[in-house]
Protein backbone atom coordinates (compact mmCIF):
# COMPACT_ATOMS: atom_id res chain seq x y z
CA UNK A 1 0.00 0.00 0.00
CA UNK A 2 1.38 3.39 -1.02
CA UNK A 3 2.23 5.74 1.78
CA UNK A 4 -0.01 8.79 1.88
CA UNK A 5 2.46 10.93 3.79
CA UNK A 6 6.06 11.85 3.41
CA UNK A 7 7.72 11.39 6.78
CA UNK A 8 7.24 14.57 8.76
CA UNK A 9 5.42 16.27 5.84
CA UNK A 10 1.87 17.03 4.72
CA UNK A 11 -0.38 14.50 2.96
CA UNK A 12 0.45 13.66 -0.64
CA UNK A 13 -2.77 15.22 -1.96
CA UNK A 14 -2.04 18.51 -0.18
CA UNK A 15 1.42 18.81 -1.76
CA UNK A 16 0.42 17.85 -5.32
CA UNK A 17 -3.36 18.32 -5.40
CA UNK A 18 -6.15 15.73 -5.34
CA UNK A 19 -6.04 13.04 -8.01
CA UNK A 20 -9.28 14.31 -9.56
CA UNK A 21 -8.11 17.93 -9.74
CA UNK A 22 -6.56 17.68 -13.22
CA UNK A 23 -9.80 16.23 -14.62
CA UNK A 24 -11.97 19.06 -13.33
CA UNK A 25 -9.59 21.99 -13.69
CA UNK A 26 -10.33 24.11 -16.73
CA UNK A 27 -13.92 22.89 -17.19
CA UNK A 28 -16.80 25.32 -17.25
CA UNK A 29 -18.30 25.88 -13.77
CA UNK A 30 -21.17 23.53 -13.08
CA UNK A 31 -24.23 24.14 -10.96
CA UNK A 32 -23.45 22.73 -7.48
CA UNK A 33 -26.95 21.36 -6.90
CA UNK A 34 -26.08 18.54 -4.55
CA UNK A 35 -23.83 20.50 -2.20
CA UNK A 36 -26.31 23.39 -2.11
CA UNK A 37 -29.22 21.11 -1.21
CA UNK A 38 -27.16 19.35 1.47
CA UNK A 39 -25.92 22.60 3.03
CA UNK A 40 -29.38 24.21 2.96
CA UNK A 41 -30.99 21.16 4.56
CA UNK A 42 -28.25 21.04 7.18
CA UNK A 43 -28.75 24.74 7.96
CA UNK A 44 -32.52 24.37 8.32
CA UNK A 45 -32.37 21.28 10.53
CA UNK A 46 -29.39 22.50 12.55
CA UNK A 47 -31.02 25.88 13.19
CA UNK A 48 -34.00 24.11 14.78
CA UNK A 49 -31.67 22.32 17.19
CA UNK A 50 -29.82 25.60 17.84
CA UNK A 51 -33.13 27.34 18.61
CA UNK A 52 -33.95 24.73 21.26
CA UNK A 53 -30.53 25.13 22.81
CA UNK A 54 -30.82 28.94 22.93
CA UNK A 55 -34.50 29.08 23.91
CA UNK A 56 -35.22 32.13 25.99
CA UNK A 57 -32.00 33.83 24.91
CA UNK A 58 -32.79 34.39 21.24
CA UNK A 59 -35.95 34.90 19.20
CA UNK A 60 -38.00 31.92 18.09
CA UNK A 61 -37.67 30.74 14.52
CA UNK A 62 -40.61 31.93 12.44
CA UNK A 63 -41.47 32.08 8.74
CA UNK A 64 -39.20 35.10 8.15
CA UNK A 65 -36.28 33.31 9.82
CA UNK A 66 -36.75 30.24 7.63
CA UNK A 67 -36.98 32.41 4.52
CA UNK A 68 -33.65 34.01 5.45
CA UNK A 69 -32.13 30.56 5.99
CA UNK A 70 -33.42 29.40 2.59
CA UNK A 71 -32.07 32.54 0.90
CA UNK A 72 -28.64 32.19 2.53
CA UNK A 73 -28.44 28.52 1.52
CA UNK A 74 -30.02 28.91 -1.92
CA UNK A 75 -27.61 31.66 -2.97
CA UNK A 76 -24.81 29.09 -2.81
CA UNK A 77 -26.13 27.59 -6.04
CA UNK A 78 -24.56 30.55 -7.91
CA UNK A 79 -21.29 30.62 -5.94
CA UNK A 80 -19.16 29.30 -8.84
CA UNK A 81 -20.62 31.61 -11.48
CA UNK A 82 -21.10 34.80 -9.44
CA UNK A 83 -18.89 34.45 -6.35
CA UNK A 84 -18.82 38.19 -5.50
CA UNK A 85 -22.60 38.60 -5.57
CA UNK A 86 -23.06 35.40 -3.57
CA UNK A 87 -20.61 36.32 -0.82
CA UNK A 88 -22.22 39.73 -0.31
CA UNK A 89 -25.72 38.23 -0.56
CA UNK A 90 -25.09 35.53 2.03
CA UNK A 91 -23.34 38.02 4.33
CA UNK A 92 -26.34 40.37 4.10
CA UNK A 93 -28.82 37.53 4.74
CA UNK A 94 -26.87 36.31 7.75
CA UNK A 95 -26.53 39.86 9.10
CA UNK A 96 -30.29 40.41 8.86
CA UNK A 97 -30.87 37.00 10.46
CA UNK A 98 -28.64 37.77 13.43
CA UNK A 99 -29.93 41.35 13.66
CA UNK A 100 -33.46 40.02 13.98
CA UNK A 101 -32.36 38.15 17.09
CA UNK A 102 -32.59 34.63 15.71
CA UNK A 103 -30.32 31.99 17.25
CA UNK A 104 -26.69 31.48 16.29
CA UNK A 105 -26.04 28.24 14.51
CA UNK A 106 -25.15 26.60 11.18
CA UNK A 107 -26.39 29.62 9.21
CA UNK A 108 -22.83 30.90 9.54
CA UNK A 109 -21.73 27.95 7.38
CA UNK A 110 -23.36 29.56 4.33
CA UNK A 111 -21.31 32.74 4.50
CA UNK A 112 -18.18 30.69 5.26
CA UNK A 113 -18.69 28.60 2.10
CA UNK A 114 -19.44 31.70 0.01
CA UNK A 115 -16.30 33.42 1.31
CA UNK A 116 -14.24 30.33 0.53
CA UNK A 117 -15.57 30.17 -3.06
CA UNK A 118 -14.93 33.88 -3.67
CA UNK A 119 -11.34 33.79 -2.38
CA UNK A 120 -10.48 30.62 -4.27
CA UNK A 121 -11.92 32.17 -7.44
CA UNK A 122 -9.56 35.13 -6.98
CA UNK A 123 -12.00 37.73 -5.60
CA UNK A 124 -10.08 38.24 -2.39
CA UNK A 125 -10.93 41.86 -1.65
CA UNK A 126 -14.64 41.29 -2.23
CA UNK A 127 -14.59 38.36 0.20
CA UNK A 128 -12.67 40.37 2.80
CA UNK A 129 -15.09 43.28 2.42
CA UNK A 130 -18.12 40.99 2.80
CA UNK A 131 -16.70 39.35 5.94
CA UNK A 132 -15.71 42.74 7.34
CA UNK A 133 -19.22 44.00 6.66
CA UNK A 134 -20.70 41.01 8.47
CA UNK A 135 -18.47 41.44 11.50
CA UNK A 136 -19.04 45.23 11.63
CA UNK A 137 -22.80 44.66 11.43
CA UNK A 138 -22.58 42.12 14.23
CA UNK A 139 -20.65 44.56 16.43
CA UNK A 140 -23.21 47.28 15.72
CA UNK A 141 -26.15 45.05 16.56
CA UNK A 142 -24.61 43.27 19.56
CA UNK A 143 -23.27 46.40 21.31
CA UNK A 144 -25.33 49.44 20.23
CA UNK A 145 -28.61 48.58 18.49
CA UNK A 146 -29.67 45.64 20.66
CA UNK A 147 -32.12 47.68 22.83
CA UNK A 148 -34.29 48.40 19.77
CA UNK A 149 -34.03 44.94 18.18
CA UNK A 150 -35.56 41.61 19.15
CA UNK A 151 -35.55 39.71 21.38
CA UNK A 152 -36.92 42.09 23.97
CA UNK A 153 -34.85 42.48 27.12
CA UNK A 154 -31.68 41.37 25.35
CA UNK A 155 -28.36 42.56 26.79
CA UNK A 156 -25.13 43.56 25.06
CA UNK A 157 -22.80 40.78 24.00
CA UNK A 158 -19.59 40.59 26.02
CA UNK A 159 -16.41 41.63 24.24
CA UNK A 160 -14.95 38.22 25.02
CA UNK A 161 -17.69 36.61 22.95
CA UNK A 162 -17.15 39.26 20.29
CA UNK A 163 -13.50 38.22 20.08
CA UNK A 164 -14.69 34.66 19.44
CA UNK A 165 -16.83 35.89 16.54
CA UNK A 166 -13.91 37.92 15.15
CA UNK A 167 -11.63 34.88 15.45
CA UNK A 168 -14.19 32.77 13.60
CA UNK A 169 -14.33 35.32 10.78
CA UNK A 170 -10.52 35.53 10.59
CA UNK A 171 -10.22 31.74 10.57
CA UNK A 172 -12.58 31.46 7.59
CA UNK A 173 -10.57 34.03 5.65
CA UNK A 174 -7.25 32.42 6.62
CA UNK A 175 -8.32 28.90 5.60
CA UNK A 176 -9.69 30.23 2.31
CA UNK A 177 -6.46 32.11 1.59
CA UNK A 178 -4.39 29.06 2.43
CA UNK A 179 -6.37 26.92 0.01
CA UNK A 180 -6.13 29.63 -2.67
CA UNK A 181 -2.33 29.66 -2.35
CA UNK A 182 -2.18 25.88 -2.60
CA UNK A 183 -4.47 25.94 -5.61
CA UNK A 184 -2.18 28.39 -7.40
CA UNK A 185 0.81 26.21 -6.53
CA UNK A 186 -0.97 23.17 -7.94
CA UNK A 187 -1.69 25.11 -11.14
CA UNK A 188 1.97 26.12 -11.45
CA UNK A 189 3.11 22.55 -10.81
CA UNK A 190 0.70 21.21 -13.44
CA UNK A 191 2.00 23.76 -15.95
CA UNK A 192 5.60 22.88 -15.08
CA UNK A 193 4.89 19.15 -15.42
CA UNK A 194 3.22 19.72 -18.78
CA UNK A 195 6.13 21.86 -19.96
CA UNK A 196 8.64 19.27 -18.75
CA UNK A 197 6.72 16.54 -20.57
CA UNK A 198 6.71 18.59 -23.78
CA UNK A 199 10.42 19.28 -23.37
CA UNK A 200 11.18 15.59 -22.84
CA UNK A 201 9.11 14.71 -25.89
CA UNK A 202 10.96 17.28 -28.00
CA UNK A 203 14.34 16.06 -26.75
CA UNK A 204 13.40 12.44 -27.46
CA UNK A 205 12.16 13.37 -30.93
CA UNK A 206 15.42 15.16 -31.70
CA UNK A 207 17.46 12.27 -30.31
CA UNK A 208 15.63 9.76 -32.50
CA UNK A 209 15.95 12.05 -35.52
CA UNK A 210 19.72 12.29 -34.95
CA UNK A 211 20.07 8.53 -34.54
CA UNK A 212 18.11 7.76 -37.68
CA UNK A 213 19.92 10.43 -39.67
CA UNK A 214 23.36 9.21 -38.61
CA UNK A 215 22.57 5.53 -39.15
CA UNK A 216 20.80 5.92 -42.48
CA UNK A 217 23.05 8.63 -43.95
CA UNK A 218 26.21 6.59 -43.34
CA UNK A 219 24.79 3.26 -44.43
CA UNK A 220 23.01 4.59 -47.51
CA UNK A 221 26.15 6.45 -48.57
CA UNK A 222 28.14 3.21 -48.45
CA UNK A 223 25.35 1.33 -50.24
CA UNK A 224 25.14 4.02 -52.93
CA UNK A 225 28.88 3.87 -53.61
CA UNK A 226 28.94 0.07 -53.67
CA UNK A 227 25.87 -0.08 -55.90
CA UNK A 228 27.65 2.19 -58.38
CA UNK A 229 30.74 -0.03 -58.27
CA UNK A 230 28.63 -3.16 -58.77
CA UNK A 231 26.81 -1.73 -61.74
CA UNK A 232 30.04 -0.54 -63.36
CA UNK A 233 31.82 -3.91 -62.95
CA UNK A 234 28.87 -6.25 -63.39
CA UNK A 235 29.93 -7.28 -66.91
CA UNK A 236 33.70 -6.75 -66.83
CA UNK A 237 34.57 -7.98 -63.31
CA UNK A 238 31.81 -10.16 -61.82
CA UNK A 239 33.88 -11.04 -58.73
CA UNK A 240 34.38 -7.39 -57.82
CA UNK A 241 30.68 -6.77 -58.43
CA UNK A 242 29.87 -9.72 -56.15
CA UNK A 243 32.09 -8.18 -53.46
CA UNK A 244 30.22 -4.87 -53.81
CA UNK A 245 26.88 -6.64 -53.45
CA UNK A 246 28.16 -8.47 -50.37
CA UNK A 247 29.14 -5.15 -48.84
CA UNK A 248 25.70 -3.75 -49.63
CA UNK A 249 24.04 -6.72 -47.95
CA UNK A 250 26.19 -6.45 -44.81
CA UNK A 251 25.78 -2.70 -44.56
CA UNK A 252 22.02 -2.81 -45.06
CA UNK A 253 21.71 -5.57 -42.46
CA UNK A 254 23.63 -3.51 -39.93
CA UNK A 255 21.55 -0.42 -40.73
CA UNK A 256 18.33 -2.39 -40.27
CA UNK A 257 19.57 -3.66 -36.92
CA UNK A 258 20.33 -0.17 -35.66
CA UNK A 259 17.03 1.23 -36.95
CA UNK A 260 15.21 -1.64 -35.26
CA UNK A 261 16.98 -0.79 -32.00
CA UNK A 262 15.78 2.83 -32.26
CA UNK A 263 12.23 1.68 -33.00
CA UNK A 264 12.31 -0.75 -30.06
CA UNK A 265 13.14 2.21 -27.84
CA UNK A 266 10.02 3.96 -29.15
CA UNK A 267 7.80 0.95 -28.47
CA UNK A 268 9.11 0.35 -24.94
CA UNK A 269 10.66 3.62 -23.70
CA UNK A 270 11.01 2.37 -20.13
CA UNK A 271 12.93 -0.80 -20.98
CA UNK A 272 16.67 -1.15 -21.36
CA UNK A 273 17.87 -1.53 -24.97
CA UNK A 274 18.39 -5.10 -26.08
CA UNK A 275 21.74 -4.34 -27.72
CA UNK A 276 24.50 -2.05 -26.44
CA UNK A 277 24.78 1.35 -28.08
CA UNK A 278 27.71 1.70 -30.48
CA UNK A 279 30.89 3.40 -29.26
CA UNK A 280 34.46 4.10 -30.27
CA UNK A 281 35.31 0.43 -29.81
CA UNK A 282 33.57 -0.02 -33.18
CA UNK A 283 35.89 2.50 -34.85
CA UNK A 284 37.75 -0.25 -36.82
CA UNK A 285 34.39 -1.42 -38.18
CA UNK A 286 33.59 2.16 -39.19
CA UNK A 287 36.97 2.45 -40.93
CA UNK A 288 36.29 -0.80 -42.80
CA UNK A 289 32.89 0.44 -43.98
CA UNK A 290 34.48 3.69 -45.19
CA UNK A 291 37.14 1.65 -46.99
CA UNK A 292 34.42 -0.34 -48.76
CA UNK A 293 33.10 2.99 -50.02
CA UNK A 294 36.54 3.85 -51.42
CA UNK A 295 37.71 6.06 -48.54
CA UNK A 296 41.03 5.42 -46.80
CA UNK A 297 40.93 6.42 -43.13
CA UNK A 298 44.00 6.78 -40.89
CA UNK A 299 43.32 6.66 -37.15
CA UNK A 300 45.71 8.27 -34.69
CA UNK A 301 45.37 7.70 -30.98
CA UNK A 302 43.55 5.14 -28.88
CA UNK A 303 39.95 5.60 -27.69
CA UNK A 304 39.72 5.88 -23.89
CA UNK A 305 37.05 4.37 -21.63
CA UNK A 306 34.05 6.67 -21.79
CA UNK A 307 30.61 6.97 -20.28
CA UNK A 308 27.97 5.35 -22.58
CA UNK A 309 26.46 8.69 -23.61
CA UNK A 310 29.82 10.23 -24.47
CA UNK A 311 30.95 7.07 -26.24
CA UNK A 312 27.84 7.04 -28.44
CA UNK A 313 28.14 10.75 -29.24
CA UNK A 314 31.83 10.39 -30.18
CA UNK A 315 31.08 7.42 -32.46
CA UNK A 316 28.21 9.22 -34.19
CA UNK A 317 30.29 12.37 -34.71
CA UNK A 318 33.10 10.41 -36.37
CA UNK A 319 30.54 8.44 -38.37
CA UNK A 320 28.80 11.58 -39.64
CA UNK A 321 32.12 13.29 -40.43
CA UNK A 322 33.31 10.30 -42.51
CA UNK A 323 29.92 10.07 -44.22
CA UNK A 324 30.22 13.70 -45.25
CA UNK A 325 33.68 13.02 -46.69
CA UNK A 326 32.30 10.11 -48.74
CA UNK A 327 29.32 12.12 -50.01
CA UNK A 328 30.65 15.65 -50.41
CA UNK A 329 34.43 15.58 -50.73
CA UNK A 330 36.61 14.81 -53.71
CA UNK A 331 39.27 13.43 -51.39
CA UNK A 332 39.54 9.69 -50.91
CA UNK A 333 41.63 10.04 -47.78
CA UNK A 334 40.61 11.10 -44.26
CA UNK A 335 42.36 11.25 -40.91
CA UNK A 336 40.79 10.67 -37.48
CA UNK A 337 42.80 11.94 -34.53
CA UNK A 338 41.92 11.02 -30.93
CA UNK A 339 43.40 12.76 -27.89
CA UNK A 340 42.26 13.12 -24.32
CA UNK A 341 43.22 14.19 -20.85
CA UNK A 342 41.48 13.63 -17.52
CA UNK A 343 38.61 15.95 -18.45
CA UNK A 344 38.18 16.29 -22.21
CA UNK A 345 38.12 13.98 -25.24
CA UNK A 346 39.23 15.69 -28.45
CA UNK A 347 38.18 14.31 -31.84
CA UNK A 348 39.48 15.68 -35.12
CA UNK A 349 38.44 14.46 -38.56
CA UNK A 350 40.26 15.97 -41.58
CA UNK A 351 40.03 15.50 -45.30
CA UNK A 352 42.02 17.13 -48.09
CA UNK A 353 39.05 18.18 -50.26
CA UNK A 354 38.05 19.65 -52.59
CA UNK A 355 34.25 19.71 -52.26
CA UNK A 356 32.22 18.03 -55.02
CA UNK A 357 29.11 20.04 -55.87
CA UNK A 358 28.42 20.93 -52.24
CA UNK A 359 30.43 21.92 -49.24
CA UNK A 360 32.56 19.14 -47.85
CA UNK A 361 30.94 19.63 -44.48
CA UNK A 362 27.73 18.09 -45.72
CA UNK A 363 24.11 19.06 -45.11
CA UNK A 364 22.99 21.35 -42.36
CA UNK A 365 21.18 18.48 -40.65
CA UNK A 366 24.36 16.48 -40.19
CA UNK A 367 26.33 19.36 -38.71
CA UNK A 368 23.35 20.41 -36.59
CA UNK A 369 23.05 16.87 -35.27
CA UNK A 370 26.74 16.79 -34.30
CA UNK A 371 26.40 20.12 -32.49
CA UNK A 372 23.28 18.92 -30.66
CA UNK A 373 25.03 15.76 -29.51
CA UNK A 374 28.01 17.72 -28.21
CA UNK A 375 25.85 20.39 -26.56
CA UNK A 376 23.73 17.75 -24.80
CA UNK A 377 26.90 16.54 -23.04
CA UNK A 378 28.31 20.01 -22.37
CA UNK A 379 30.84 19.81 -25.23
CA UNK A 380 31.51 21.81 -28.38
CA UNK A 381 31.84 21.26 -32.15
CA UNK A 382 33.82 23.32 -34.66
CA UNK A 383 33.45 22.55 -38.35
CA UNK A 384 34.75 24.45 -41.36
CA UNK A 385 37.10 24.57 -44.30
CA UNK A 386 40.85 24.52 -43.80
CA UNK A 387 43.25 27.01 -45.44
CA UNK A 388 44.57 24.28 -47.75
CA UNK A 389 41.09 23.55 -49.11
CA UNK A 390 40.13 20.55 -47.01
CA UNK A 391 37.48 20.32 -44.29
CA UNK A 392 37.90 19.78 -40.56
CA UNK A 393 35.54 18.68 -37.80
CA UNK A 394 36.88 19.30 -34.30
CA UNK A 395 34.90 18.06 -31.28
CA UNK A 396 35.58 18.41 -27.58
CA UNK A 397 33.53 16.21 -25.30
CA UNK A 398 33.73 15.87 -21.51
CA UNK A 399 35.08 12.53 -20.33
CA UNK A 400 32.17 12.36 -17.86
CA UNK A 401 28.82 13.41 -19.32
CA UNK A 402 27.20 16.53 -17.88
CA UNK A 403 23.96 18.32 -18.59
CA UNK A 404 24.41 20.68 -21.47
CA UNK A 405 22.35 23.73 -22.35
Amino acid sequence: MDEQRVRGGPPQWWRHGPAWWDRWEGRAPRWPWRSTVVVTAFVLVGSNFAAHGQQGERAELDVFARVLLMVAGGLLLWRKRYPVAVVFGTAAAVMVYLGAGYPYGPVLLTVALACFSAIVAGHRRAAWAAMGMLWAGHVLVAHWLYPWLPPSGDSALSWGEEIVVATWVAAIVAVSELFRVRREQWARERAERAEAARRRADEERLRIARELHDVLAHSISVINVQAGVGLALLDTDPEQARSALTTIKATSKEALGEVRQVLDTLRAPGEAPRAPAPGLDRLPELVAQAASAGLTVDVEGEPPRLAPGTDLAAFRIVQEALTNVVRHSGSRHARVHLAHDSRVLRLRVDDDGPATGAEAGGSGNGLAGMRERAAALGGTIEAGTRPDGGFRVLAELPMTASAGP
